[in-house]
Protein backbone atom coordinates (compact mmCIF):
# COMPACT_ATOMS: atom_id res chain seq x y z
CA UNK A 1 0.00 0.00 0.00
CA UNK A 2 1.53 3.14 -1.19
CA UNK A 3 1.99 5.80 1.51
CA UNK A 4 0.55 8.66 2.67
CA UNK A 5 3.78 10.94 1.61
CA UNK A 6 3.84 9.21 -2.60
CA UNK A 7 -0.39 9.34 -2.21
CA UNK A 8 -0.24 13.37 -1.47
CA UNK A 9 2.73 13.68 -4.21
CA UNK A 10 0.64 11.92 -6.96
CA UNK A 11 -2.62 14.18 -5.98
CA UNK A 12 0.01 17.53 -6.47
CA UNK A 13 1.51 15.97 -9.42
CA UNK A 14 -2.25 15.36 -10.95
CA UNK A 15 -3.63 18.93 -10.15
CA UNK A 16 -0.40 20.28 -11.60
CA UNK A 17 -1.09 18.56 -14.78
CA UNK A 18 -5.03 19.16 -14.31
CA UNK A 19 -4.16 22.78 -14.39
CA UNK A 20 -1.92 22.60 -17.62
CA UNK A 21 -4.77 20.82 -19.43
CA UNK A 22 -7.39 23.07 -18.47
CA UNK A 23 -5.09 25.91 -19.77
CA UNK A 24 -4.37 24.44 -22.92
CA UNK A 25 -8.24 23.92 -23.38
CA UNK A 26 -8.87 27.91 -22.95
CA UNK A 27 -6.50 28.33 -25.73
CA UNK A 28 -7.86 25.77 -28.30
CA UNK A 29 -10.90 27.31 -27.57
CA UNK A 30 -10.03 31.05 -28.07
CA UNK A 31 -8.28 29.61 -31.30
CA UNK A 32 -11.33 27.82 -32.51
CA UNK A 33 -13.29 31.29 -32.21
CA UNK A 34 -11.11 32.63 -34.60
CA UNK A 35 -11.09 30.22 -36.75
CA UNK A 36 -14.62 29.34 -36.87
CA UNK A 37 -15.40 33.57 -37.89
CA UNK A 38 -12.43 32.91 -41.01
CA UNK A 39 -14.10 29.89 -42.38
CA UNK A 40 -17.89 31.22 -41.98
CA UNK A 41 -15.95 34.92 -43.79
CA UNK A 42 -14.79 32.93 -46.86
CA UNK A 43 -17.98 30.42 -47.68
CA UNK A 44 -19.88 32.84 -49.00
CA UNK A 45 -16.74 33.92 -51.44
CA UNK A 46 -16.41 30.03 -51.98
CA UNK A 47 -19.78 30.07 -53.05
CA UNK A 48 -19.44 33.19 -55.27
CA UNK A 49 -16.82 31.84 -57.32
CA UNK A 50 -18.54 28.68 -58.25
CA UNK A 51 -21.39 31.12 -59.02
CA UNK A 52 -19.30 33.13 -61.46
CA UNK A 53 -17.41 29.82 -62.91
CA UNK A 54 -21.06 28.40 -63.81
CA UNK A 55 -22.17 31.50 -65.81
CA UNK A 56 -18.68 31.81 -67.55
CA UNK A 57 -19.13 28.22 -68.46
CA UNK A 58 -22.30 29.10 -70.45
CA UNK A 59 -20.58 31.21 -72.38
CA UNK A 60 -17.50 29.02 -73.40
CA UNK A 61 -17.87 25.96 -75.15
CA UNK A 62 -14.68 24.87 -74.77
CA UNK A 63 -15.05 25.40 -70.87
CA UNK A 64 -14.56 21.27 -70.38
CA UNK A 65 -11.04 21.72 -72.87
CA UNK A 66 -9.10 23.52 -70.27
CA UNK A 67 -5.82 21.81 -69.11
CA UNK A 68 -6.86 22.38 -65.61
CA UNK A 69 -9.95 20.26 -66.02
CA UNK A 70 -9.62 17.98 -68.65
CA UNK A 71 -8.99 14.53 -67.42
CA UNK A 72 -6.44 12.53 -68.47
CA UNK A 73 -7.07 9.64 -70.61
CA UNK A 74 -5.64 6.92 -68.12
CA UNK A 75 -4.25 7.79 -64.49
CA UNK A 76 -1.11 6.89 -63.47
CA UNK A 77 0.52 8.65 -61.06
CA UNK A 78 -1.54 10.50 -58.22
CA UNK A 79 -1.03 13.37 -55.49
CA UNK A 80 -2.08 12.57 -51.95
CA UNK A 81 -1.88 16.04 -49.84
CA UNK A 82 -2.03 15.34 -46.39
CA UNK A 83 -3.51 18.21 -44.23
CA UNK A 84 -2.25 17.83 -40.74
CA UNK A 85 -1.36 19.89 -37.82
CA UNK A 86 2.05 21.39 -36.58
CA UNK A 87 1.42 20.11 -32.54
CA UNK A 88 0.12 17.07 -31.42
CA UNK A 89 -2.36 16.83 -28.30
CA UNK A 90 -5.49 16.48 -30.36
CA UNK A 91 -6.59 13.18 -29.78
CA UNK A 92 -6.84 10.91 -32.94
CA UNK A 93 -6.76 14.31 -35.20
CA UNK A 94 -3.26 13.44 -37.16
CA UNK A 95 -3.42 9.92 -36.35
CA UNK A 96 -7.00 9.94 -39.03
CA UNK A 97 -5.20 11.92 -41.81
CA UNK A 98 -2.32 10.05 -41.99
CA UNK A 99 -4.22 6.81 -41.64
CA UNK A 100 -6.54 7.52 -44.64
CA UNK A 101 -3.51 8.72 -46.50
CA UNK A 102 -1.83 5.61 -46.22
CA UNK A 103 -4.95 4.11 -46.93
CA UNK A 104 -5.19 5.65 -50.40
CA UNK A 105 -1.94 4.88 -51.32
CA UNK A 106 -1.77 1.53 -50.35
CA UNK A 107 -5.30 1.07 -52.16
CA UNK A 108 -4.18 2.66 -55.44
CA UNK A 109 -0.97 0.60 -55.79
CA UNK A 110 -3.06 -2.52 -55.09
CA UNK A 111 -5.70 -1.92 -56.93
CA UNK A 112 -4.10 -0.58 -60.12
CA UNK A 113 -0.58 -0.08 -59.70
CA UNK A 114 -0.92 3.71 -59.89
CA UNK A 115 2.03 5.13 -58.47
CA UNK A 116 1.64 7.65 -55.59
CA UNK A 117 3.20 11.13 -54.26
CA UNK A 118 2.75 12.36 -50.99
CA UNK A 119 2.71 15.74 -50.38
CA UNK A 120 2.59 16.34 -46.43
CA UNK A 121 1.26 19.80 -44.49
CA UNK A 122 1.99 20.11 -41.40
CA UNK A 123 4.43 18.81 -38.83
CA UNK A 124 3.10 15.74 -36.83
CA UNK A 125 2.18 14.80 -40.44
CA UNK A 126 5.46 14.75 -41.98
CA UNK A 127 6.99 13.04 -38.95
CA UNK A 128 4.76 10.65 -38.98
CA UNK A 129 5.24 9.81 -42.92
CA UNK A 130 8.66 9.83 -42.74
CA UNK A 131 8.70 7.42 -39.48
CA UNK A 132 6.83 5.21 -41.62
CA UNK A 133 8.82 5.11 -44.51
CA UNK A 134 6.83 6.82 -46.87
CA UNK A 135 8.82 9.17 -49.42
CA UNK A 136 7.69 12.64 -49.05
CA UNK A 137 7.53 14.76 -52.57
CA UNK A 138 7.09 18.20 -50.99
CA UNK A 139 6.28 19.21 -47.60
CA UNK A 140 4.95 22.67 -45.77
CA UNK A 141 4.97 22.93 -42.58
CA UNK A 142 4.35 26.20 -39.57
CA UNK A 143 0.54 27.09 -41.23
CA UNK A 144 -1.74 25.12 -39.10
CA UNK A 145 -2.45 28.03 -36.18
CA UNK A 146 -3.34 30.69 -38.55
CA UNK A 147 -3.06 29.31 -42.03
CA UNK A 148 -2.64 32.35 -44.82
CA UNK A 149 -4.00 32.38 -48.68
CA UNK A 150 -0.54 33.18 -49.59
CA UNK A 151 0.35 29.70 -47.90
CA UNK A 152 -2.64 28.50 -50.37
CA UNK A 153 -1.35 30.11 -53.32
CA UNK A 154 2.33 28.42 -52.67
CA UNK A 155 0.73 24.47 -52.68
CA UNK A 156 -1.75 25.19 -55.36
CA UNK A 157 1.20 26.57 -57.53
CA UNK A 158 2.69 23.37 -57.34
CA UNK A 159 0.53 20.98 -57.51
CA UNK A 160 -0.96 22.98 -60.59
CA UNK A 161 2.76 23.08 -62.26
CA UNK A 162 3.18 19.56 -61.49
CA UNK A 163 -0.27 18.52 -62.78
CA UNK A 164 -0.15 20.86 -66.11
CA UNK A 165 3.69 19.40 -66.92
CA UNK A 166 1.88 15.53 -66.23
CA UNK A 167 4.10 14.73 -63.70
CA UNK A 168 0.90 14.11 -61.64
CA UNK A 169 -2.77 13.11 -63.35
CA UNK A 170 -4.84 13.44 -60.37
CA UNK A 171 -4.51 15.42 -56.77
CA UNK A 172 -6.64 14.13 -53.90
CA UNK A 173 -6.54 16.63 -51.12
CA UNK A 174 -7.00 14.38 -47.37
CA UNK A 175 -8.01 16.85 -44.61
CA UNK A 176 -10.70 17.23 -41.48
CA UNK A 177 -13.08 19.01 -41.73
CA UNK A 178 -14.73 20.85 -39.05
CA UNK A 179 -18.37 20.38 -38.38
CA UNK A 180 -18.09 21.08 -34.83
CA UNK A 181 -15.85 21.20 -31.78
CA UNK A 182 -16.49 18.04 -30.88
CA UNK A 183 -17.18 16.53 -33.99
CA UNK A 184 -14.72 16.41 -37.49
CA UNK A 185 -15.30 14.63 -40.63
CA UNK A 186 -12.43 13.26 -42.73
CA UNK A 187 -12.85 14.67 -46.12
CA UNK A 188 -11.11 13.32 -49.26
CA UNK A 189 -11.69 15.25 -52.49
CA UNK A 190 -10.55 15.48 -55.97
CA UNK A 191 -8.98 19.46 -56.82
CA UNK A 192 -7.12 18.44 -59.76
CA UNK A 193 -8.89 17.90 -62.44
CA UNK A 194 -11.11 20.98 -61.41
CA UNK A 195 -14.31 18.92 -60.63
CA UNK A 196 -16.66 19.13 -63.87
CA UNK A 197 -19.94 20.14 -61.41
CA UNK A 198 -17.46 22.90 -60.30
CA UNK A 199 -18.48 24.84 -63.43
CA UNK A 200 -21.58 23.10 -64.94
CA UNK A 201 -25.06 23.17 -62.98
CA UNK A 202 -27.94 21.63 -65.45
CA UNK A 203 -30.56 24.13 -64.05
CA UNK A 204 -28.97 27.45 -65.40
CA UNK A 205 -27.16 25.80 -68.26
CA UNK A 206 -30.17 26.92 -70.51
CA UNK A 207 -31.26 30.08 -68.04
CA UNK A 208 -30.85 33.75 -69.15
CA UNK A 209 -27.21 35.18 -68.60
CA UNK A 210 -26.53 36.98 -65.83
CA UNK A 211 -23.75 38.97 -66.38
CA UNK A 212 -21.71 40.61 -69.30
CA UNK A 213 -18.14 39.64 -69.13
CA UNK A 214 -14.84 41.88 -70.86
CA UNK A 215 -12.44 41.07 -72.23
CA UNK A 216 -14.38 37.25 -72.90
CA UNK A 217 -15.56 34.92 -70.97
CA UNK A 218 -13.54 32.16 -72.09
CA UNK A 219 -10.07 33.97 -71.09
CA UNK A 220 -11.66 35.26 -67.67
CA UNK A 221 -12.58 31.37 -66.68
CA UNK A 222 -9.26 30.23 -67.69
CA UNK A 223 -7.75 32.40 -65.19
CA UNK A 224 -10.33 31.20 -62.26
CA UNK A 225 -9.23 28.06 -62.09
CA UNK A 226 -5.85 28.30 -61.13
CA UNK A 227 -7.97 30.51 -58.42
CA UNK A 228 -10.55 27.62 -57.55
CA UNK A 229 -7.68 25.63 -56.95
CA UNK A 230 -6.37 28.25 -54.16
CA UNK A 231 -9.69 28.69 -52.90
CA UNK A 232 -10.30 24.49 -52.53
CA UNK A 233 -6.60 24.21 -50.85
CA UNK A 234 -6.97 27.30 -48.83
CA UNK A 235 -10.20 26.74 -47.10
CA UNK A 236 -8.79 22.89 -46.12
CA UNK A 237 -6.10 24.79 -44.48
CA UNK A 238 -8.44 26.68 -42.63
CA UNK A 239 -11.07 23.81 -42.01
CA UNK A 240 -7.82 21.70 -41.24
CA UNK A 241 -7.37 24.61 -38.71
CA UNK A 242 -10.49 24.85 -36.85
CA UNK A 243 -10.56 21.33 -36.71
CA UNK A 244 -7.46 21.00 -35.05
CA UNK A 245 -8.24 23.04 -32.13
CA UNK A 246 -11.57 21.68 -31.99
CA UNK A 247 -9.99 18.11 -31.69
CA UNK A 248 -7.42 19.58 -28.90
CA UNK A 249 -10.22 21.76 -26.71
CA UNK A 250 -12.07 18.55 -26.55
CA UNK A 251 -8.76 16.30 -25.68
CA UNK A 252 -7.65 18.77 -22.81
CA UNK A 253 -11.45 18.67 -21.67
CA UNK A 254 -11.42 15.29 -21.50
CA UNK A 255 -7.65 15.08 -20.13
CA UNK A 256 -9.59 17.36 -17.70
CA UNK A 257 -12.10 15.47 -16.12
CA UNK A 258 -10.32 12.31 -15.97
CA UNK A 259 -7.71 14.09 -13.65
CA UNK A 260 -10.25 15.42 -11.77
CA UNK A 261 -11.84 11.84 -11.41
CA UNK A 262 -7.99 10.33 -10.18
CA UNK A 263 -7.97 13.44 -7.69
CA UNK A 264 -11.20 12.17 -6.05
CA UNK A 265 -9.91 8.36 -6.32
CA UNK A 266 -6.43 9.28 -4.87
CA UNK A 267 -8.03 11.94 -1.97
CA UNK A 268 -10.48 8.62 -1.01
CA UNK A 269 -7.32 6.39 -0.50
CA UNK A 270 -5.30 9.26 1.25
CA UNK A 271 -8.39 9.35 3.82
CA UNK A 272 -8.42 5.39 4.00
CA UNK A 273 -4.88 5.46 4.22
CA UNK A 274 -4.80 8.06 7.07
CA UNK A 275 -7.84 6.12 8.44
CA UNK A 276 -5.70 3.25 8.77
CA UNK A 277 -2.70 4.84 10.46
CA UNK A 278 -4.16 6.63 13.20
CA UNK A 279 -5.88 3.33 13.76
CA UNK A 280 -3.01 1.46 14.09
CA UNK A 281 -1.83 3.88 16.23
CA UNK A 282 -4.99 3.09 18.78
CA UNK A 283 -4.06 0.02 18.36
CA UNK A 284 -0.48 0.28 19.51
CA UNK A 285 -1.47 2.73 22.59
CA UNK A 286 -3.76 0.50 23.77
CA UNK A 287 -1.98 -2.60 23.66
CA UNK A 288 0.96 -0.69 25.36
CA UNK A 289 -1.31 0.40 28.07
CA UNK A 290 -2.59 -3.41 28.53
CA UNK A 291 1.07 -4.34 28.67
CA UNK A 292 2.09 -1.87 31.43
CA UNK A 293 -1.07 -2.55 33.35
Amino acid sequence: MASLRDIRRRIASVQNTRKITKAMEMVAAAKLRRSQQRIEALRPYAGDMIEMMTDLATYSEEALNFALMKERPEVRRVAVVAVTGDRGLAGAFNANVVRKALEIERGLREDGGVETRIVAVGRKGIGTLRFRGCLIEKSWQGLSDRPDYSDAQHIAKYLIDQYVAGEIDRVRLVYNHFTSAIEQTLFDDVVLPVPREAVTDAERASGPVTYLYEPSAHSILESLLPAYVEIAVYRALLESSASEQGARMTAMRNASDAAEEMVDSLTLALNRARQAAITQEILEVVAGAEALS
